[in-house]
């Protein structure tokens, strides 16, 4: 069994995060079986956040009676101290403790830290005094925030984007993280669902020593793969390497990692899954982008406002309108036949 450890804090845990966002999607007697059955496996370290609607309330039941063998990582995304202290107090309640194990500010636009107005810093500080915060981290999407935050020497975490499809300025991140003695968690380590193939993806992350992924799991059949990595974790073969080679060229240039920090949308375009529909419908079985559903999602792009807040939202900079439009004009020539899949 593979085992990572989250620099500084300490934690020690399986290579197997557990990421509880999807959680939110299935029934509360189906989240609390998948969970009990990660932990039942080995699974260990468990990632949640207050923006979750309620993923933490269904983990708070799973984790009834086991609460000292796990390890709760969650997030807020307040702005000020008076919502930190009420985002810690629901999360403790929803998840039934008195402690949470690493407590992480939701990516924030800036650097949270002493003195800078916002109270972030200091409140977080003062929960760990008292005993209901044991570890300090954060999460985010931006390159900048990230460098701070690993320069500040503040955090005992940090939380990004990172999988085969990264670059050298993630790379570096690692390495930070590594010099700086803070645990790096893996968020999107499948790409939002752009990397279908998770034994390259699991080769990929082994060989960061330091890197604990995170996988967002909503089925059994997905839980299913990463736990039978735990006996057999798979190792950086030529044919995964190929993958690995294959997807990089497929997927180079600007494309939507499906984060959905560009949300909500004034004219109700889910706009984090139809910017992506391209991809997802020749990487994915097609015929669930093609049902009448999907269908009138994405017709919802024909009432775009052009009021650029998508754009301006964008972690990665990407012209989301223009991905939008030709996501739509290329999916509509595959609805008329003009396209073969």
């Amino acid at each position: 069994m593979q085992t990572v450890t989250l620099g500084k804090t300490g934690i020690t845990v399986n290579k197997n995060g557990f990421g509880a966002l999807p959680i939110q999607r299935i029934s509360k007697e189906d989240a609390v079986r998948l969970v009990r059955k990660a932990y039942d496996a080995g699974v260990t370290y468990f990632d949640t956040a207050r923006w979750y609607t309620d993923s933490e309330e269904k983990l708070g039941e799973a984790f009834d009676g086991i609460r000292q063998k796990v390890f709760i990582a969650t997030k807020t995304g307040a702005d000020n101290a008076e919502a930190f202290w009420k985002d810690l107090e629901t999360s403790l309640h929803l998840l039934r403790t008195d402690y949470i194990d690493v407590y992480q500010f939701h990516n924030p636009p800036f650097c949270p830290k002493p003195g800078d107005g916002s109270g972030l810093y200091e409140a977080m500080l003062q929960a760990k005094e008292q005993g209901k915060v044991r570890h300090i981290g954060i999460t985010n999407h931006r390159l900048s925030v990230a460098r701070e935050a690993i320069a500040s020497g503040l955090y005992e975490t940090l939380q990004f984007p990172f999988c085969y499809l990264s670059g050298e300025q993630e790379l570096e991140l690692v390495k930070g993280c590594e010099e700086a003695d803070m645990g790096f968690i893996a968020m999107k380590a499948l790409s939002g669902g752009l990397i279908t193939n998770s034994a390259a993806a699991y080769a990929f992350l082994a060989q960061y020593e330091n890197v604990l992924p995170i996988w967002g799991v909503q089925r059994e059949k997905e839980l299913d793969e990463f736990l039978s990595y735990i006996a057999e974790p798979p190792a950086m073969t030529q044919e995964l390497s190929d993958v690995i080679a294959h997807d990089r060229e497929e997927l180079s240039g600007e494309f939507c990692r499906g984060c959905g920090y560009c949300m909500p949308c004034p004219a109700g375009i889910e706009i984090h899954t139809c910017a992506r529909m391209s991809l997802l419908i020749r990487r994915s079985p097609s015929k669930a982008q093609l049902t009448q559903k999907a269908q009138e999602m994405m017709k919802k792009i024909e009432g775009c406002l052009h009021c650029g807040k998508c754009k301006g939202k964008c972690p990665y900079g990407l012209d989301t309108p223009a991905l939008l439009e030709k996501n739509y004009e290329d999916y509509k020539r595959i609805l008329a036949g003009e396209v073969s899949l």
